[in-house]
């Protein structure tokens, strides 16, 4: 009698209508509705929203229980609605940022902790082994020395500031690992990523590219609803990230070193790189210390080549100076597979030749 007391519905983003409802629902429970999420599943009980939830490919987000409620399974039947519906889309592996408070709740729902910003926000995957398993594909992938080095990177798109970056840090060490972010929020997508910065870095030896994962936290998919402040989304989201990393992607590998590129322009980077400084280092977190080392970055025309650079330049159909923030290898990539239907011309790909 208790379930069928409650309507369990999907609601698309296309239903605004719904959706409408759903957002105020949020609000009236402290939430804000995340754009990201894909489809709702709105809880009716006696013609009211009791309750809702949303996935956002394979991340549970926007959960809210009217108050009255809580505490009398309608989060587990929620939970449950949600899990097979994200199974039903195709996602098995599966993850949560909640509030910390809500720990215990989905806990229940066969959700276990991986890292937390006390007292603000816990990642939580429905898996208690998963992680360790990736874990130990990546040991498989161990290289001997002792100094080994780390990069992580978006490169979207890859560009000489990258190449360079990656040189530097390969010279540096007996062995480099690059993790390439996997999310698809770009302008090009993780596979002509990965693409380019395969062909950009060939002809280094002593470097490991790695596949994505997610346990490499991506800024695009890392939820604020539930935080009001941005500084605070900026924090957790550091501060998740680089637990993460160091408790067990670093020492899975032996990894001792990170570089990291000066950030003169981005104010939300260069916080990042100095949240990195303490997080990898600081000797009050239970794992391995990492040495965090910033490098000064490549400059054309007394500017660093930057990504977003590259972007604007993209966007405005100004290819004259591409060739001398781009590597030959991404600017054949780019005529080849552009992103957005875009194409940079053969002659300007021709300019790259003889150019230092």
């Amino acid at each position: 009698m208790f379930s069928e007391e409650f309507i369990f519905k999907q609601i698309p983003r296309s239903a605004h209508q719904d959706i409408a409802v759903i957002q105020q629902f949020l609000r009236n429970n402290g939430l804000n509705i995340d754009t990201s999420v894909d489809v709702f599943i709105r809880v009716m009980r006696h013609g009211e929203l009791v309750a809702c939830g949303g996935i956002a490919g394979n991340i549970i987000k926007c959960v809210a229980i009217d108050p009255s409620l809580r505490g009398e399974g309608v989060a587990l039947m929620l939970a449950t609605e949600l899990v097979n519906l994200a199974y039903q889309r195709g996602h098995t592996q599966l993850f949560i940022y909640t509030k910390t408070q809500n720990e215990a709740l989905f806990r229940q729902c066969g959700f276990f902790p991986l890292a937390s910003v006390p007292g603000t926000v816990v990642l939580m995957e429905n898996s208690r082994c998963r992680l360790a398993r990736y874990c130990e594909q990546l040991a498989q992938l161990r290289q001997p020395g002792k100094r080994i080095g780390s990069i992580v990177m978006n490169a979207n798109p890859f560009t000489l500031g990258h190449q360079y970056l990656i040189e530097e840090a390969a010279r540096r060490c007996e062995w480099l690992h690059l993790f390439l972010v996997k999310e698809d929020a770009s302008l090009f997508s993780y596979e002509q990523r990965l693409a380019m910065a395969r062909l950009g870095t060939r002809h280094i030896s002593n470097l490991t590219l790695h596949q994505g994962s997610q346990y490499l936290i991506s800024r695009a998919t890392f939820p604020c609803y539930f935080i009001k402040d941005r500084r605070v989304v900026n924090d957790c989201y550091s501060e998740i990230d680089l637990k993460l990393f160091r408790q067990f992607l670093a020492p899975a590998l032996g990894i001792t070193h990170r570089f990291v590129g000066e950030e003169p322009n981005c104010a939300v980077t260069a916080k990042y790189n100095h949240d990195m400084a303490y997080w990898l280092q600081t000797p009050d977190f239970p794992a391995p210390v990492l040495t965090v080392r910033e490098l000064p970055r490549l400059c054309y025309q007394e500017r660093a080549i930057s990504a977003s650079w590259v972007r604007q330049l993209w966007a405005q159909n100004d290819t004259e100076r591409l060739p001398h923030l781009l590597p030959e290898s991404t600017l054949h990539f780019l005529q080849q597979h552009p992103a957005k239907g875009q194409r940079i011309s053969k002659q300007t790909t021709t300019l790259m030749v003889g150019e230092p």
